[in-house]
């Protein structure tokens, strides 16, 4: 799963960014290029929700229909015991 290609081209890009903005004579990088590295950031996050979220319903749908789509439930109860 983290061997994915865009995985490991937005780290390669995050580590190049943040290895440039450390060794800037300003020591640091600026508003612009947090704001760029917060929008990659959520997107990745975004994304690896969605693929999480599409993965578990998947996993959902296999096994209700492994056990027939779930069950009734049961079949209650009750009833007269008769008097003891």
């Amino acid at each position: 799963m983290l061997s994915h290609p865009w995985i490991t081209y937005v780290t390669a890009v995050l580590s190049v960014r943040i290895t440039r903005a450390r060794n800037a004579p300003t020591r640091g990088a600026s508003a612009v290029e947090w704001v760029i590295i917060t929008a990659i950031i959520a997107g990745v996050a975004l994304g690896l929700a969605t693929l999480i979220k599409t993965l578990v319903e998947g996993k959902q749908a296999e096994i209700s229909s492994q056990f027939g789509g779930g069950g009734g439930g049961g079949g209650g109860g009750g009833g007269d015991l008769g008097d003891p």
